[in-house]
């Protein structure tokens, strides 16, 4: 498997700090080609947010260098991967609401993450990011671990209803403001000219699923190029249609 890749974050039209953060990387090991993105979306005042997203995203960028090189070598699995971002997620979860704890501030980050390897991948998440598969149809892969989603769920707003709801940026779990936080953490198949994009919510609140498929439907995505335009035609569509969040978004076209 090979892989085109593309990312692109604004700060948006009213907030000063852009507190998303992400990463993005390929690598390869003997014959063997890897994809990873953690795209993380912070929350809190005086730049902690900023400080929350990036705290994760640099754990796991960090454990991407030192820790996969060795688990690629031996040979990957997938449940040894999985023990090790659950203890990641919950032990960089102490750190962050410690860290708070002493600066007497409130902060917390969402976190969604992808590690794509032969015809697998495995996905993380916590909050309301997403992670989206796109092959002949647009999937929402991750769960949003928020108030109206499980209102949703429970039948007491539709999902109409949902994205105009006042409380659509109240989260259930969150990195670093939780007590304890339970990461949705996957498995699933992977196979060429299919895309993976990772969001932060102000990535989709003002474009529907359909007009995300319509643009980064993998056919249309033949290079970097386009793909890297295309993200940003769509960040701008949403700050357009008055989008007041940081914007975030990568994706991930998997080819032969």
């Amino acid at each position: 498997m090979n892989f085109l890749t593309a990312a692109h974050t604004d700060v948006g039209i009213k907030k000063k700090v852009n507190q998303d953060s992400f990463c993005l990387k390929v690598a390869s090991y003997k014959s063997e080609h890897v994809a990873f993105s953690v795209l993380c979306d912070g929350m809190g005042g005086l730049r902690m947010g900023e400080l929350a997203s990036s705290f994760l995203v640099n754990a796991f960028s960090e454990w991407f260098d030192e820790v996969l090189p060795g688990e690629l070598k031996k040979g990957l699995q997938p449940q040894n991967i999985q023990k090790q971002w659950d203890a990641i997620i919950r032990r960089q979860n102490v750190l962050i609401k410690d860290y708070g704890a002493r600066q007497g501030v409130s902060l917390g980050t969402t976190l969604t993450m992808i590690l794509i390897f032969g015809n697998k991948y495995i996905a993380a998440h916590v909050g309301d990011s997403r992670l989206y598969q796109i092959s002949s149809e647009l999937r929402q892969l991750t769960k949003d671990h928020s108030l109206v989603a499980r209102e949703v769920e429970q039948g007491k707003i539709t999902s109409d209803e949902a994205k105009v709801d006042k409380r659509r940026n109240i989260l259930l779990q969150c990195v670093g403001a939780s007590n304890v936080v339970t990461p949705q953490i996957f498995v699933g198949q992977a196979v060429p000219n299919e895309v993976f994009v990772l969001c932060s919510d102000g990535f989709r609140h003002e474009v529907q699923d359909e007009e995300i498929f319509g643009t980064l439907a993998p056919d249309l995505l033949n290079n970097e190029a386009v793909i890297k335009k295309t993200l940003v035609d769509l960040v701008e569509l949403n700050k357009t249609r008055g989008e007041t969040d940081n914007i975030t978004a990568v994706a991930i076209k998997c080819t032969e």
